[in-house]
């Protein structure tokens, strides 16, 4: 991410050089817009949507665009990501004009400062930060691309420090909304009618469906069988691989569907969980098939084939969720409330407890209050006749 430093010392300089009106407002300016929508006779040309969080966080967004898009159908609208799995979902959906990328994450942080201020010759008329984004490089980011109208949230926690007060239109979080409902409250800022039923999109090209029937092919997978596909993993960023089931879990599950339903597992993932997916494939006894494909294009139009979806609240899962697969969602210590798979068929299995969920939209890492045995109890007393029983009722 671009370098606090470099940031702040460019803030400092920029306040003296640029009206304040076009990049920073004050901040009693800023307070007294905080809830309000932006003015109702606003009509913007151009639109930049900053999806600089995970894969899933950007699908769940994608309902607000759409309302933006039927709201301002001549308008420009582009979205900023550091993540090619983004690239890929939003390069064919007629609600985004151009995806632009730049890894800030692997950028030098002065070159990453360039790029965000060469957008500001674009001009946007409106920039808006996909919730969620509870992170000072966010709002940064959104302030010194210069839009007039900054579209953004409050936070409930750590909000402050987050400098999302940069952002001139917002909404308080609300903790009771699932993540797409947030994002649909920012597109009302902009007088944008919400759907009665608003879905995820998500576009799978012709040649990554030509190249999943390829790939089945080649595996002897039939049209009539039953697949079933696993995602064990998840981001691993701010020690979130703590969310992660146990891979004896996964496996004893491939089993067990092997068994009583004759179905084809199939275990996706990226590059990073090679070693994961192949572990679980070994434990299985071969009963589960690791996906490797050319694209991540390719990725989602071989989950299209499956009939049941089991996964970590990760990124594949809202992309299962966006394919209207039926999914076990096995949910730790982050919100079912805010980010379940947003499907018509669905299960959560999660345990209830006091402490959980204990991981908010903030900037800082996991921390299980509790060690040892009881360290991250929320997801490792999960057994795996919970998941498999929520197998069983979605296949029903």
């Amino acid at each position: 991410m671009v370098s606090e430093l470099v940031l702040r010392n460019f803030i400092r300089t920029e306040t003296q050089s640029i009206s304040l009106s076009t990049t920073i407002c004050p901040l009693e300016s800023i307070q007294s817009m905080s809830n309000n929508k932006a003015d109702t006779s606003f009509e913007p040309c151009s639109i930049i949507v900053l999806a600089l969080s995970g894969l899933g966080d950007a699908l769940m967004a994608s309902p607000a665009l759409r309302a933006v898009r039927e709201r301002f159908p001549k308008a420009q609208i582009d979205i900023l990501t550091m993540f090619r799995p983004i690239v890929d979902i939003y390069k064919s959906n007629t609600s985004v004009n151009n995806v632009i990328y730049w890894n800030f994450l692997k950028e030098n942080p002065i070159l990453s400062l360039k790029f965000v201020l060469s957008l500001r010759k674009k001009r946007y008329d409106a920039s808006l930060v996909v919730f969620p984004a509870n992170r000072w490089p966010y709002n940064v980011i959104s302030c010194l691309i210069g839009a007039k109208t900054r579209l953004g949230h409050d936070y409930l926690h750590v909000n402050t420090r987050s400098l999302n007060a940069l952002n001139n239109s917002r909404v308080l979080e609300d903790d009771a909304l699932h993540n797409v409902e947030e994002n649909l409250r920012l597109s009302e800022l902009l007088e944008a009618a919400s759907p009665q039923n608003p879905k995820l999109e998500i576009t799978v090209a012709p040649l990554a469906v030509k190249e999943a029937e390829l790939w089945l092919e080649a595996n002897k997978i039939k049209n009539n069988e039953l697949v079933v596909g696993i995602h064990a993993g998840s981001a691993v960023f701010k020690n979130q691989i703590n969310k992660r089931w146990s891979a004896s879990g996964y496996a004893e599950i491939a089993q067990r569907l092997t068994n009583e339903y004759h179905a084809r597992v199939l275990l996706f993932g990226g590059p990073e969980e090679v070693d994961l997916n192949a572990s679980i494939a070994e434990m299985s006894g071969s009963k589960a098939t690791i996906v490797q494909t050319s694209s991540f294009q390719t990725t989602i139009a071989l989950m299209q084939r499956c009939g049941l979806f089991v996964s970590n609240d990760s990124g594949l899962m809202h992309v299962a969720a966006a394919l209207d697969l039926p999914t076990v969602a096995i949910f730790a210590y982050t919100s079912h409330v805010h980010t379940r798979p947003w499907c018509s068929r669905y299960i959560v299995v999660r345990h209830d407890l006091p402490c959980s969920p204990c991981f908010y939209f903030s900037p800082r890492p996991v921390k299980c209050k509790w060690s040892g045995d009881d360290e991250f109890m929320c997801i490792r007393r999960i057994t795996s006749n919970e998941v498999y029983a929520a197998c069983k009722e979605l296949l029903q």
